[in-house]
């Protein structure tokens, strides 16, 4: 089962007056003239990409929800003193596993914009909820994030000079399981 939310982004601003309109990437891209560099690069953080509730030791009879970030896409848009403006597409995959209580289950994951290889300069965190049907272990969902603007100093900042990562809000216990190396994956096992 595949379905689509739309969110907004708040827009990222260093002062008062440096806010940007409320176009999407989709308007912008009709314009004729090209990008001035290269896409900022989407991507989901390895430490925070999954999610595996366990109660108890870690075995499968213990497992509760997951959830996974399968896929990251953008798309950005940006010419002259524009802010950068990029859609960002998440495919998610989320397991009810033995030890799940209840239909459904509320995740929260975030999407951060960074200087690459540096600071966040705006983190923003979304909830989602995902509802299991009656016998239905797996459910997979397409998230988009429309309008991330980012603010450049100047027009000769390329998008090079940023990140967009996402990832789920984890317990410090989910962070150690995940740098563990160990898995539960929502589709394994399966063709």
């Amino acid at each position: 089962m595949f379905s689509s939310s739309v969110r907004s982004f708040a827009a990222l601003a260093f002062a008062a007056g440096l806010l940007s309109g409320c176009q999407s990437v989709s308007s912008v891209l009709e314009s004729p003239e090209p990008n001035a560099g290269p896409c900022p690069s989407a991507l989901s953080l390895y430490d925070a990409h999954r999610l595996v509730e366990i109660d108890g030791e870690v075995a499968y009879e213990n497992v509760g929800f997951t959830g996974e970030i399968l896929a990251v896409r953008s798309l950005c848009s940006y010419y002259g003193e524009r802010p950068i403006l990029a859609n960002l597409e998440l495919d998610m995959g989320f397991g009810r596993g033995p030890a799940a209580n209840g239909q459904s289950r509320t995740y929260e994951y975030f999407v951060a914009v960074t200087r690459r290889d540096s600071a966040v300069i705006h983190k923003e965190v979304f909830p989602i909820t995902v509802r299991f049907d009656e016998g239905e272990d797996r459910v997979y969902l397409t998230e988009t994030i429309d309008a991330i603007s980012i603010p450049r100093a100047d027009e000769t900042t390329s998008g090079l000079n940023f990140e967009i990562i996402v990832g789920f809000e984890l317990t410090p216990e989910q962070i150690a399981f995940n740098r563990s190396g160990q898995r539960f994956r929502v589709a394994a096992g399966q063709d």
